[in-house]
């Protein structure tokens, strides 16, 4: 039993930030509580975060948040943002995100916040993806 136990868990992916390039220049990171996927579209040179609650929806509030916890700590808020039909994601769309990329890139946590409501990303292991995420492609990400 612990050996298939073992062997089950080893089987496992381990939740850990994920970078494609395709369609567009996407970073993901998934925990059990949500999903966060920042883009960069080049051809309307436009950055987008979406946090999608995995079994719960925002709450309402005028300001949307984000805090980045560690050696750089970043808080940015903004009251442009949108929430899906059925109220699990929450996106927020802008032309310049280095405020955003450098919170990811040299924090140890970040967090989402809408209302009394805050879900909280944990940014180990974010480095190789993140550098590919800025690099995709170079001359366009801040």
């Amino acid at each position: 039993m612990r050996i298939a136990l073992a062997l089950l868990l080893l089987a496992t992916p381990a939740a850990a930030w994920e970078f494609s390039a395709n369609p567009i220049c996407t970073l993901t990171d998934r925990s059990e509580k949500a999903t966060m996927t920042v883009t960069y579209d080049p051809e309307i040179a436009e950055y987008a975060i979406t946090v999608t609650l995995a079994d719960d929806t925002w709450p309402t509030g005028s300001t949307f948040g984000m805090a980045f916890a560690s050696d750089r700590p970043i808080n940015i808020q903004t009251d442009r943002f949108t929430l899906s039909d059925e109220g699990r994601s929450l996106t927020v769309k802008d032309r310049g995100f280095s405020n955003v990329l450098d919170g990811l890139e040299f924090n140890a946590r970040a967090y989402a916040i809408l209302g009394d409501m805050t879900v909280g990303f944990s940014l180990d292991g974010i480095e190789t993806a993140i550098e590919a995420f800025r690099s995709c492609p170079a001359d366009n990400l801040a």
